[in-house]
């Protein structure tokens, strides 16, 4: 069988969404897909502060940034300092870039600051007309049940979405690594202050993306994954 080869692979898409929309799961079917090169922040930004060849300290816009403070801020599911994440971010991407590769973020940007100095990079790198935004829609009270249920597996960290078939499940069945709860990520109070900064400083993004008109595509996320997949690969005319 012929590999599915993308219609363009300098391309990026950036998939939005609250706590528990399915940012994850898409940004790996659809990364997958069209052969992009998947950057997750969340797990960027794990990864810097679980990592012990992590730096205790990052320079960042003339400042220094403490990792355990930063940690700190994370886990009380506050969003870190802007410099510091995207600092992060935008090395990783300069990478990816020079290696030749289109992209996929999910969680990125969080703030409109933020996005104001990551889309003309983009778009430096890139071009406009290559970058496409998939916002996924899902009530409040799905994201508490989804974010509260969920596990991630130890080994690969991709989320296991909760079903009553897999209520009991203790171990990844793509990887066979014990599942876990995020705690404190994960605790309904958290989600609530996740879901009040997402609204308050994450969503204004939307407007900020049209206003520079960049594309943006509203997309349901409360159905099932693969119809929220093949509605988001039609948003982007792949289907």
């Amino acid at each position: 069988m012929t590999p599915f080869k993308p219609k363009n692979q300098k391309q990026v898409v950036i998939i939005m969404g609250a706590p528990g929309s399915g940012k994850g799961t898409q940004a790996t079917l659809v990364s997958d897909r069209l052969s992009l090169y998947y950057l997750e922040t969340s797990k960027l930004l794990e990864a810097a502060f679980n990592s012990p060849k992590t730096k205790s300290v990052i320079g960042a816009d003339g400042k220094r940034y403490l990792m355990a403070a930063e940690k700190k801020i994370w886990l009380s599911g506050r969003l870190n300092s802007m410099p510091f994440t995207l600092s992060l971010i935008s090395e990783k991407i300069k990478r990816v870039f020079e290696g030749g590769d289109g992209l996929l973020l999910a969680g990125s940007p969080r703030r409109v600051s933020e996005a104001e100095l990551l889309m003309p990079f983009l778009t430096k790198l890139y071009g406009k007309q290559n970058i496409r935004t998939v916002l996924l829609e899902i009530s409040a009270k799905e994201s508490i049940f989804r974010n509260s249920h969920r596990k991630l597996c130890t080994l690969m960290r991709h989320p296991i979405l909760y079903s009553r078939e897999n209520a009991k499940l203790n171990y990844c069945p793509i990887d066979g690594s014990k599942l876990v709860a995020r705690k404190g990520l994960d605790d309904p109070k958290t989600i609530r202050i996740r879901l009040e900064t997402y609204k308050q400083e994450t969503l204004p993004i939307v407007d900020y993306l049209k206003k520079n008109k960049f594309s943006v595509k509203k997309i349901n996320g409360m159905p099932a994954p693969a119809v929220v997949f093949n509605n988001i690969l039609k948003s982007l005319g792949e289907r």
